[in-house]
């Protein structure tokens, strides 16, 4: 099995959703572990894929465990990566019927897209070097161009497009050199030293600032076609490492569950904070209350020769603090798309 095909796997695999549904695979993360996937017949019951994945899934059974172990790194990476957010991926986890946060082309859907192509790249050939996969290849991988099919709006398209490339380019502008010494008593003779991957959580905090710092763009005609173009500063192209995105996003702080916004009533809060985990931007000015937590820590650990640890379990107390509820007079503040 060769990287080339695991590449244009991918590319098959994960753009056959078409335009704006090019994410629905992720709920493939709600599979069952006692789904053993060693019968075509299988890949029926797998939840968010279209006919033409079915098929691909029947013919590559042995890919498709690899497949569901990424969706579940994007859910449980994204949920990590914004909990110190007003939008904390709560949304993703409604898979493959996604609310407008993720259905149309807000910065939110640029970040999943994002971090679902790097995801699906990175659990393979994490499959590949752990001999899950085996018969991997070392030879290079293609620079493929991603495709899509025409139906839907070309806006959105191309900026599902756009953005899973910053994917993929995050995810091997992440490879970093690692070596490992060989030689009498260390004494480092011999290094070999190969190209490795960071965690996806490191690869996924890079997404986040190009998140934060996301621009956006308009569709225009440029020459003989349409580009997505910043739509304030529209005499320069978009830049090949940026996130794009076409339609602004809610604030968030209200409960509203057509554009996506779970609200942020009830989430914890830093009253210490000066960043967006910060009681003041969380509850978007609405005021916390504080409640009392217990918490079990290990503690008076000794070192015993040779060679274990023992501790006992220490009880403190904590104070947290929550967003208030919302009140009359910020439910008529909701901002939608």
């Amino acid at each position: 099995m060769t990287r080339q095909f695991l590449v244009a796997f991918f590319l098959a695999f994960v753009l056959q959703n078409g335009t704006c549904n090019g994410i629905k695979w992720l709920a493939l993360f709600k599979t069952p572990s006692v789904l053993a996937l060693n019968q075509t017949q299988h890949c029926k019951q797998l939840e968010g894929l279209v006919v033409s994945q079915v098929q691909l899934c029947r013919s590559n059974l042995e890919l498709m465990q690899t497949i569901i172990q990424a969706a579940r790194e994007v859910i449980k990476t994204c949920r990590k990566t914004f909990s110190d957010m007003r939008w904390n991926c709560s949304s993703i986890e409604l898979a493959p019927n996604y609310l407008l946060d993720l259905e149309r082309g807000t910065r939110e859907s640029a970040f999943v897209y994002a971090l679902s192509a790097a995801a699906i790249s990175h659990t393979i050939a994490r499959a590949c070097t752990t001999g899950d996969l085996p018969g991997c290849s070392c030879g290079p991988i293609p620079d493929a161009p991603m495709k899509m099919k025409k139906s839907g709006s070309q806006a959105n398209k191309l900026m599902h497009l756009h953005n899973s490339e910053v994917g993929r380019q995050a995810l091997k502008a992440s490879l970093e050199m690692k070596c490992k010494c060989h030689g009498v008593s260390g004494s480092c003779s011999i290094k070999t030293c190969w190209r490795g991957l960071q965690e996806l959580r490191d690869i996924a905090l890079d997404l986040k600032n190009k998140y934060l710092s996301a621009t956006k763009v308009v569709h225009r005609p440029m020459g003989t076609r349409k580009h997505l173009v910043p739509k304030d500063l529209d005499i320069r192209p978009v830049k090949e490492t940026e996130l794009v995105y076409l339609q602004s996003s809610p604030d968030f702080c209200m409960k509203n569950e057509k554009v996506g916004s779970h609200g942020t009533q009830d989430r914890q809060c830093n009253k210490t904070s000066n960043g967006s985990d910060s009681c003041d931007l969380m509850c978007c000015g609405r005021g916390y209350n504080p409640y009392m937590d217990k918490v079990v820590e290990r503690c008076h650990c000794k070192y015993h020769w040779c060679c274990y640890v023992t501790c006992k379990k220490c009880e403190r107390t904590v104070e947290r603090y929550v967003c208030k509820l919302e009140t009359s007079r910020f439910s008529d503040r909701r901002k939608a798309f």
